[in-house]
C-alpha cells in the first residue's frame, strides 16, 4: 500500500528549469515528455538513459513520433545502464562530463519512487525534479483490483525494500557495461 500510495497520479506541473533532462527508457510516452520539455525550454541537455545498442538519437525521436532529418545535438544517448541503479551511475557520469548540475527525471510513474532512491543515493544534493509519466494500461485508482497493476506493484514494492537497504547500507546497484 506504501509504493503504490507513493505512486504519482501524474506529472507535478514544476515550472523550474534544469540544466538536464533524463528520460529512463521503457516506452514512447517517456521519450515524447522528454522531447517535448526539451522543446519547450525546460532544460539545455537530454539525456535517455539505457538505450540498446544500435539505436541511436534518430530512432528514439521516430519511436517517439518526433522525427527529425538532422540530429539534435543537445540529445546524447546513454547505453552502459542495465537497472535503474546504472541509469543513476550513468546519468552522474554524463552530468559531470557536461558540468551539469540539476536534472528533471522522466520515466513512468510507477517507476517514480525508485528512481529517485537510486537518483537521490547516486547523485546527493543534486536538485532532481519528478517528472512522471502515465503509462497505458497502468490503473493507479483500485491497483489492488488488476491483476497487472497488481503485480507491477508488487513488483516495485520488492525493488524498492531492495533499493533502500542497498542505498542505506551503502552497497552499490550501479550494473552497467562498458
Amino acid at each position: 500500500v506504501w509504493v503504490a500510495q507513493s505512486i504519482p497520479a501524474g506529472p507535478a506541473v514544476d515550472p523550474r528549469a534544469t540544466d538536464a533532462i533524463v528520460v529512463l527508457t521503457g516506452g514512447p510516452a517517456r521519450l515524447r515528455a522528454g522531447f517535448e520539455l526539451l522543446a519547450a525550454g525546460s532544460a539545455r541537455r537530454l539525456l535517455v538513459s539505457g538505450v540498446s545498442r544500435g539505436v541511436d538519437a534518430a530512432e528514439l525521436l521516430r519511436v517517439a513520433g518526433h522525427a527529425s532529418d538532422r540530429p539534435d545535438p543537445r540529445i546524447a544517448v546513454g547505453y552502459a545502464a542495465e537497472s535503474t541503479a546504472g541509469n543513476a551511475a550513468e546519468t552522474r557520469a554524463w552530468m559531470a562530463r557536461e558540468g551539469l548540475t540539476s536534472l528533471r527525471l522522466v520515466t513512468a510513474s510507477y517507476h517514480m519512487p525508485r528512481s529517485l532512491i537510486e537518483f537521490h543515493s547516486a547523485m546527493p544534493g543534486t536538485p532532481i525534479v519528478p517528472h512522471p509519466v502515465a503509462t497505458d494500461g497502468f490503473r493507479r485508482e483500485a491497483w489492488w483490483a488488476w491483476p497487472g497493476t497488481l503485480r507491477l506493484v508488487v513488483s516495485e514494492y520488492n525493488k524498492t525494500l531492495a533499493a533502500l537497504a542497498r542505498t542505506r547500507l551503502g552497497i552499490a546497484g550501479e550494473r552497467t557495461t562498458t
